[in-house]
């Protein structure tokens, strides 16, 4: 398959919104990361995503919408609730999972009850999603288990013949992956932490909102006799990146946690061991390279996925990286640091 690099303009948007109604792909900037994206109503269509990505078909997608309104078309009632978060946080990096209407087929959702609905503030995205004239199911625009894109340099790498066309836009503003949280519970859980946090989506409320208890654990693993341990496969994630492994870099990867300086210092003696033995090490240590913690939290999210990715390019052998706080915008880059990494914590 030959895929269509373009520009962002009017032209080109309209055209890949033609290739998205005729059941084609098309990956696309946003806010968060790059989307790959299908008619979410299309079930052949979002059927190319998994087999472009090499993504397992349980893993559900999330649907973006360009309006507000566009909500009440996918899901059989909009609560308060609902409003509430959509006035606050859309547009913007929040994906509501809500109950689905009978027009979403099981590709989109995995075969669940449910639908994570998003309406991004990229304007090219929203742009695409208007022209296009109906929901687009779009996970991240890589291949399976591998560093979300940021860039569509990052997408070409990875999709380039796999898909009809990818639209060529800039560097994503946060990094990584919107927030996720589950609207058809007693109480709000977020499934996926991202740049807008527990304390946000409880604040705009005025209620109560749960941590969704896999967070920054492994889910549920039996032993297989003959396989060893292996993932439940009675797990039904709500939310993309709950069940399989994700962010992956081709090196091996360590976290180091403990005191900032016990951390520098074990990873500064690990990173010579490496060297000493020929292997290329690449150190991450965002807080170290930020005046503030925010400030290191937020370039951590920005820039955590692209420096995975430049490892990879360089040839990296290992990956020795510092824990952040695990609170606020630290606690969902953390979330993908542990992923990213396979659990391997060090402790110091």
């Amino acid at each position: 398959m030959q895929t269509l690099l373009l520009d962002i303009t009017e032209e080109n948007i309209a055209r890949a919104a033609s290739i998205l109604r005729a059941g084609g792909l098309v990956a696309f900037p946003t806010e968060t990361v790059y989307g790959l994206g299908a008619d979410a109503l299309n079930a052949d269509a979002v059927g190319r995503v998994y087999a472009a990505k090499g993504r397992p078909s349980d893993n559900p997608m999330i649907v973006h919408i360009a309006d507000p309104e566009d909500l009440a078309k996918l899901t059989p009632k909009v609560t308060e609730e609902m409003r509430t978060l959509a006035a606050a946080f859309w547009p913007g990096p929040m994906t509501m999972i809500v109950p689905r209407v009978p027009e979403v087929p099981d590709t989109t959702t995995g075969g669940l009850s449910t639908v994570g609905v998003r309406l991004p503030s990229d304007e090219t995205a929203r742009a695409l999603i208007r022209a296009a004239g109906c929901p687009v199911a779009a996970p991240s625009a890589n291949l399976s288990g591998r560093p979300s894109p940021t860039t569509a340099a990052h997408v070409v790498h990875d999709l380039d013949g796999r898909v009809d066309a990818i639209l060529m836009g800039g560097d994503c503003d946060f990094g990584i992956e919107s927030s996720v949280i589950d609207m058809t519970g007693e109480i709000p859980t977020v499934l996926r932490p991202g740049v807008i946090t527990r304390e946000m989506f409880a604040k705009a409320l005025g209620a109560e909102v749960l941590l969704d208890p896999s967070l920054n654990r492994r889910p549920a693993r039996i032993l297989d006799p003959a396989k060893g341990a292996q993932e439940d496969p009675d797990f039904k994630p709500k939310s993309p990146g709950m069940k399989y492994k994700h962010y992956a870099p081709k090196a091996a990867m360590t976290v180091y946690e403990g005191a900032p300086e016990a951390v520098r210092t074990a990873m500064e003696a690990e990173a010579a061991r490496l060297r000493a033995l020929g292997q290329r090490v690449v150190v991450l240590d965002f807080l170290a390279e930020s005046a503030t913690a925010e400030e290191g939290e937020l370039t951590a999210a920005h820039d955590l996925f692209a420096a995975l990715r430049a490892a990879d390019e360089e040839g990296a052998d290992a990956i020795l990286a510092a824990a952040l706080p695990e609170e606020g915008v630290g606690f969902s880059v953390m979330n993908r640091m542990l992923k990213s990494a396979g659990y391997h914590i060090e402790h110091v």
